[in-house]
C-alpha cells in the first residue's frame, strides 16, 4: 500500500474527519442518555439520514450488487420488500415509539422500554430482550467486519486478517469517543457519501457500455433470463425475499433512531427524507450490478476478481471506470455503509449490556460518568467477540445479515408493533412472542425447510403467540392501560392518528 497513493489518501482524510466527528460528540455526551440516545434531540435530517445509513450496511454495496450480477434483475425484490417494509415501520412504529419510550420512564433502550411499558416487576423481559440483542448484534456486527475487510482486502491487498483489524478500528475509535451524537453525526456525512456513490456509478457503467438500452441488450444476450424479474423465481422464494421488509420493526438500531428524535413532529419530514434516501442508493445498487453484468462481458479480461467473488462488483468498477481520487471517494463510500451500520450495532449491544444488565442489576446507582465509560468498555468487548466470528475468510455478507436481521425481526418486531397499537397486549404475551420468534428462527436456520426465509415463521409465530396468550392471560393493569391511552392522546393530538385509533384516543 503506498502513501502517496490518491485512493489512500482519501481513505485517511475520511477516517480521520469521522474521527474528529467523535471528538466533537465527546464535549456533548455529558451522561448515559447523551451517550445511548444524544440526549433525544436529533432533528428531521439527521434523523432520517441516520436511520438509512445505520440501516444500510456493506449489505448495499456490496451484497446487493453481487446478487443482481450473479442472478440478474430477480433479486431485486428484496429491495422491493424493504421498501414497503420500512414505509410501514416509519407509519405506524417511529411516532409511536418515541412518544411511548418517553411516556415510559423515559427509556433508553428497547429492553427498558419493554420493562416499563408493561410493568415487568420480575424484569424477566428485559433480561431476555438483552440477551437476544447481544446474541443477534454480534452475528450483525461480524457481517459489517467481513464486509470491511473485504473492501481493505481487495483496495490495498492487505491479507484478510490485517484488513479485518483495519477496518474494525477504523469503526471503534469514534464509537468509543462520542457514542450516540458521534454515531449519528457520522451516518448523516455517511448517508449523504453513499447517495452519491450509489447515483453516479451505475450511470457511469452504463455510459461505458453505450446507452440504457443497449446495456440491456447485452444482458438480454448473455441470458434474457437476466432481465426478467420473476426468473428462476418461485412463490416461496419471492415470500422470502420480500419478507426482509418485515425485520424493520424489530431492528434496535433503527428503532434507536425514532426514539431519538427531538420530537414527534421531527417524524413525518424525518419519513419523506429516509424513504426518498432508501429508493435512490436501492435503485443505484441494483443498477451496478446489472450495468455490470454488461460490462464485464465486454470486457472479459477485467472480470477475474468479480468472478470469484461477486460480491466485489461495486470495488472493481470502481476502481477501473474512475480516476483514483474519484475512485478514493466511491470506495470511502462502501467503508461509510460499513462504518456507519456497524458503529450503530456496537453502540447498541453495549448500551444492553450497560443499561440493562451492569445499571439494572450490579451497580443501580452507578453514577453518569461511571455508566458512560462503562458503555466505551462494552463497545469493546462485544467488538473483540464480533471479530472471533468474523475471522473466517470465506464468511458471506448477505449471509451473516440475513441470519442477524430475521432474529431482531422474528424476536422484537411482532412485540414493538403490538405494543403500540394493541392495548390488550400483555407482558407474558410480549415475552412469549420474543422467545417463540427468536428459538423459530435459530431451529428454522439450522433446518432450512421449503426453501423458506426464517423471518416468515418467525414473525408469523411470533405474533400468533403474543396475541393467544395475551387473550388467555388477565388484562393489563389500569397503569398500563392509562400509559397506552397517554401515548394515544399524544400522537392524536399532533394529527397522527385517524380511524379507529383516533376514536379510541
Amino acid at each position: 500500500m503506498s502513501t502517496t497513493n490518491p485512493t489512500t489518501i482519501t481513505f485517511v482524510i475520511y477516517i480521520l474527519a469521522m474521527i474528529a466527528i467523535g471528538f466533537m460528540a465527546w464535549r456533548y455526551t455529558r451522561n448515559l442518555s447523551d451517550y445511548i440516545l444524544g440526549g433525544r434531540r436529533l432533528g428531521s435530517f439527521v434523523t432520517a439520514m441516520s436511520a438509512g445509513a445505520s440501516d444500510m450496511s456493506g449489505w448495499l454495496l456490496l451484497g446487493l450488487p453481487g446478487a443482481i450480477f450473479v442472478s440478474g434483475i430477480s433479486e431485486s425484490w428484496i429491495a422491493i420488500g424493504l421498501v414497503i417494509g420500512a414505509w410501514f415501520n416509519w407509519l405506524l412504529v417511529a411516532g409511536r415509539l418515541r412518544v411511548y419510550t418517553e411516556l415510559s420512564r423515559n427509556a433508553l433502550t428497547l429492553p427498558d422500554y419493554f420493562t416499563h411499558r408493561f410493568e415487568d416487576r420480575s424484569r424477566l423481559l428485559r433480561v431476555f430482550s438483552a440477551i437476544i440483542i447481544l446474541l443477534f448484534f454480534t452475528i450483525y456486527c461480524a457481517s459489517g467486519m467481513v464486509a470491511g475487510a473485504r473492501l481493505f482486502e481487495q483496495t490495498f491487498g492487505f491479507d484478510y486478517g490485517t484488513a479485518l483489524w483495519l477496518g474494525a478500528l477504523a469503526t471503534l475509535a469514534y464509537v468509543f469517543i462520542g457514542g450516540f451524537l458521534a454515531v449519528s453525526w457520522t451516518d448523516t456525512v455517511q448517508a449523504t457519501l453513499m447517495i452519491f456513490a450509489l447515483l453516479l456509478t451505475p450511470v457511469i457503467v452504463m455510459l461505458h457500455v453505450g446507452s440504457f438500452g443497449e446495456a440491456v441488450s447485452a444482458v438480454e444476450q448473455i441470458n434474457p433470463a437476466m432481465t426478467d424479474l420473476f426468473n428462476g423465481t418461485t412463490t416461496i422464494g419471492i415470500i422470502s425475499l420480500m419478507a426482509w421488509g418485515l425485520g424493520y420493526m424489530g431492528q434496535p438500531h433503527i428503532l434507536a433512531r425514532f426514539m431519538a428524535a427531538s420530537s414527534l413532529q421531527t417524524i413525518p419530514k424525518a419519513r419523506r427524507i429516509a424513504m426518498t434516501w432508501m429508493v435512490l442508493t436501492l435503485a443505484g445498487a441494483i443498477g451496478v450490478g446489472f450495468f455490470g453484468i454488461a460490462y464485464y462481458a465486454a470486457n472479459p479480461a477485467q472480470a477475474a476478481g468479480v468472478k470469484a467473488n461477486s460480491e466485489t462488483v461495486f470495488i472493481s468498477l470502481s476502481q477501473i471506470l474512475f480516476n483514483p481520487w474519484v475512485a478514493g471517494i466511491l470506495l470511502s463510500a462502501i467503508l461509510a455503509a460499513v462504518m456507519s451500520t456497524l458503529s450503530c450495532q456496537l453502540l447498541v449491544s453495549s448500551s444492553a449490556l450497560t443499561e440493562d444488565f451492569y445499571k439494572a442489576f450490579l451497580r443501580p446507582n452507578a453514577s453518569d460518568k461511571e455508566l458512560v465509560w462503562c458503555g466505551r468498555l462494552m463497545v469493546l468487548l462485544v467488538a473483540l467477540v464480533a471479530l472471533a466470528i468474523a475471522s473466517d475468510p470465506t464468511s458471506q455478507v448477505l449471509g451473516l445479515v440475513g441470519y442477524a436481521w430475521a432474529g431482531f425481526g422474528s424476536a422484537f418486531g411482532p412485540v414493538v408493533l403490538l405494543s403500540v397499537l394493541w392495548p390488550r397486549m400483555t407482558r407474558n404475551g410480549a415475552l412469549a412472542g420474543m422467545l417463540v420468534g427468536a428459538l423459530t428462527v435459530i431451529i428454522w436456520r439450522n433446518g432450512g425447510w421449503f426453501g423458506l426465509y426464517e423471518m416468515v415463521p418467525g414473525f408469523g409465530l411470533a405474533t400468533l403467540t403474543i396475541w393467544l396468550v395475551s387473550l388467555l392471560d388477565k388484562a393489563p393493569s389500569v397503569a398500563v392501560t392509562q400509559g397506552f391511552r397517554r401515548m394515544e392522546l399524544t400522537m392524536a393530538a399532533n394529527g397522527e392518528l385517524d380511524g379507529e385509533a383516533a376514536e379510541r384516543a
